[in-house]
């Protein structure tokens, strides 16, 4: 892998700029929007691009909390993933990018069936084993979801990449809360309130008084999924538990200093147990940053795809042809 050389060193401005950055576009490529039914009265879009000709593979990208398929770093692999050869598919999780009343629940960070549905349609497609990539949260349900399957991941999936992942939910939302990250939660906790409100099934009074990712969970999150408490949802829910499960290739990215994920967590034995896990770890890039100086300005993007081709090279993907 190429060395990271950081732009800036400081992980706010970091992570700042890796979300306002204008990115590379792969919009020089058709974008088919099409809608998964994955159980009954829930629908998730996935918004999917791919190169002329014959596709090398499949990449589908999992957003992070709040997001979409539309943020700047799905958008940004996109277009390297296009560039690469591969077919491009950005997985919006329930009741995102603009879907709020296509599903009668909510998303939340362990939630593995909607992605799992996704797979095994592109799979029933004739699509070879995918490569996920999460991002953030997204790198949790990735996880998680690989883990889960066990040795049967390897039908579906190729291999896992996880950047800035919050392996430890608890931790991570306790960090979230800490006086240095108060404009991050300021701004999560508004577009949670949001899209809650915009599925019709919430009001901003049910947010009196939830000021922290933290309150809202234990008073939203967890509840509507069972989970009781904020605390068993994120015992239950942190992809570090299924780490010992992963049978496929996995590469960890993870900035020491990211403003909401403590790198200690990347010191467990969960970690370091799994020979299949790989940890990229730089000393800077903050939270889902990783803006370095040309020409890797966008490093993040060039290690994912390079360590792809790094396992297609190990053991060639089935070629990937679009269903007729």
């Amino acid at each position: 892998m190429v060395a990271f050389e950081p732009l800036f060193r400081n992980a706010h401005l970091q992570t700042v700029a890796g979300h306002y950055w204008k990115r590379p576009s792969g919009d020089a490529f058709p974008v088919l929007r099409r809608f998964y039914l994955t159980e009954p009265d829930v629908q998730v879009l996935v918004e999917s691009q791919r190169p002329p000709g014959e596709a090398t593979g499949e990449i589908v990208m999992v957003h992070g909390l709040e997001g979409s398929g539309e943020a700047g770093y799905m958008q940004g692999l996109s277009a390297a993933a296009l560039r690469a050869g591969f077919a491009a598919h950005r997985f919006n999780m329930r009741t995102c990018g603009g879907t709020e009343r296509l599903c009668q629940t909510l998303y939340h960070a362990g939630l593995t069936s909607d992605l799992l549905a996704v797979l095994r349609e592109l799979r029933g497609e004739g699509h070879a084993p995918v490569f996920l990539v999460g991002f953030s949260l997204g790198g949790n349900v990735a996880l998680k979801l690989a883990g889960e399957l066990g040795e049967d991941a390897a039908t579906l999936v190729r291999g896992v990449c996880a950047v800035s992942t919050p392996l430890d939910l608890e931790a991570c939302a306790r960090r979230i809360a800490e006086p240095d990250n108060r404009l991050y939660q300021r701004r999560f906790v508004n577009r949670m309130r949001h899209r809650l409100c915009a599925t019709g099934r919430y009001q901003k009074r049910n947010f009196a008084g939830l000021d922290s990712v933290m309150q809202i969970d234990e008073t939203i999150t967890a509840p509507s999924f069972g989970f009781g408490n904020a605390a068993h949802y994120y015992r239950t829910q942190s992809a570090i538990r299924y780490l010992g499960g992963l049978q496929v290739p996995v590469l960890l990215i993870q900035a020491k200093d990211d403003t909401f994920v403590p790198f200690e967590i990347f010191a467990s034995e969960a970690v370091r147990a799994n020979s299949r896990i790989e940890l990229l770890a730089t000393e800077h890039g903050g939270h889902l940053g990783f803006i370095g100086r040309k020409p890797q300005r966008f490093w993040a993007d060039q290690a994912i795809i390079r360590w792809i081709k790094e396992q297609n090279a190990e053991k060639p993907m089935l070629v990937s042809r679009p269903s007729k």
